[in-house]
């Protein structure tokens, strides 16, 4: 009966997110979980004298992958008409991904380079001296934060994904001998 209703529920959700634009490449449902739903008895007193057994609670989750931002945020926005629809479902806000970090990563990594020769550069002639070879390079952390939010970054990194807008950074150190 439990298993009926979620595949009941399961088209109707799809069909609802089809009628919004969601392609079914985009639609991912997630394994069934169950759980054991009890209820608890006491007896006149109060005192607790066991669980009763009433049957099974099955949940399944979905995500929508999609490119599409503004849809995605819209039908996000009016999820709740499967309620009209005796759906129970709970909606988390859209979580958003920069998709080409790679090549991002690569660009920030020759540029963060450049402005750290530039830099040293400058700091040895400041200084009265000149910089030698390049003895080594290392990487830092790579650190995407929403733009215009209080988010801290981390030893560790940070990746936002609550953001629509984002900013992203990287350090680098270099070390060269001194002439």
């Amino acid at each position: 009966m439990a298993y009926n209703n979620l595949e009941s529920a399961k088209k109707i959700i799809s069909d609802y997110l089809f009628s919004k634009g969601v392609k079914p490449n985009e639609l991912v449902f997630k394994a069934v979980t169950s759980r054991k739903n009890t209820k608890a008895n006491y007896n006149k007193e109060g005192k607790y004298i066991g669980e009763q057994f009433l049957g099974y609670i099955l949940t399944q989750s979905l995500q929508v992958d999609s490119n599409d931002v503004e849809k995605i945020e819209k039908i996000s926005r009016e999820i709740t008409e499967l309620l009209n629809k005796g759906i129970e479902f709970y909606s988390q806000p859209p979580r958003y991904y920069y998709t080409k970090l790679a090549d991002l990563k690569l660009e920030m990594i020759s540029k963060a380079t450049s402005d750290a020769k530039l830099r040293a550069d400058n700091i040895a002639a400041n200084s009265g001296g000149k910089l030698g070879n390049l003895i080594s390079a290392n990487m830092g952390i790579f650190q995407i934060t929403g733009q215009n939010s209080k988010e801290d970054y981390s030893w560790g990194g940070t990746f936002n994904t609550t953001s629509k807008l984002k900013t992203a950074s990287i350090t680098m150190k270099l070390t060269y001998k001194a002439d």
